[in-house]
């Protein structure tokens, strides 16, 4: 997939799985990925300033799109509206180039983001007083969580018990820790954290086509939460 040591390539990833989004910029040369930029998206506005700012980002750091090597982007969880632009923009790229994708799941970023190793929960903040959870062991590169849910804060500091709880969110980690859970409180990884954890799923071959590339929101979004089939209808 490369072109060389002599001519490196750029690894794209994109969070835009939250209100602040961002995509990042990884050299890729000998085997190795190292992290050149990181480019801030403003929440609201992902659909105008993604693909500008890629551009943008692209040309400033000596890459044209023969250069580009992959793509890693957020599958989810998150703002519904934000991870649609995203992975709609990565499934047109890749797509027209024929690049790689690796789908990555914000609860393994968060959950590979902290500074020890083992048996390990992630959490972000689901809205609605709700928490979004991932099981994971860490020492086990790219493996899928147990299960990844949403629950009420309560039933979540229910289910963690007492193992180590990552999250990026403070509101999440002060309910889970008024309720005596262990929690280690870290910094948002947005899209560095994508493109890490993406790195290493396109390296073990874990990738996916843009046609099966699909959001994994954990949950229904409002329209069919709230939606109810009139007289007549089939549902």
């Amino acid at each position: 997939m490369g072109q060389g040591a002599a001519d490196p390539n750029v690894l794209i990833a994109v969070d835009t799985s939250g209100k602040h989004g961002s995509l990042a910029l990884g050299r890729v040369s000998e085997g190795r990925c190292e992290l050149v930029e990181v480019v801030a998206l403003a929440g609201g506005t992902f659909s105008a300033q993604l693909i500008p700012q890629l551009s943008e980002a692209l040309a400033k750091n000596g890459f044209s799109k023969r250069n580009i090597y992959g793509f890693a982007v957020a599958s989810g969880p998150g703002s519904f509206t934000g991870l649609r632009v995203g992975l709609a923009a990565i499934k047109g790229l890749a797509e027209v180039l024929e690049k790689p994708i690796a789908a990555v799941s914000m609860l393994e970023v968060v959950a590979r983001s902290g500074s020890g190793k083992g048996h390990v929960w992630a959490a972000l903040d689901g809205g609605r007083g709700e928490v979004y959870l991932g099981e994971y062991d860490v020492n086990q590169p790219g493996a899928s969580a147990s299960e990844e849910l949403v629950m009420p804060r309560a039933e979540a500091a229910a289910l963690v018990g007492e193992a180590r709880v990552l999250t990026p969110d403070e509101n999440v980690a002060e309910a889970l820790r008024a309720a005596g859970r262990h929690v280690e409180v870290i910094a948002h990884p947005g899209s560095k954290g994508v493109a890490q954890l993406g790195w290493l799923k396109l390296q073990a071959g874990l990738v996916i086509s843009p046609e099966d590339l699909e959001a994994n929101y954990i949950r229904r979004s409002d329209a069919e939460i709230f939606f109810k089939p009139t007289a007549g209808s089939k549902g």
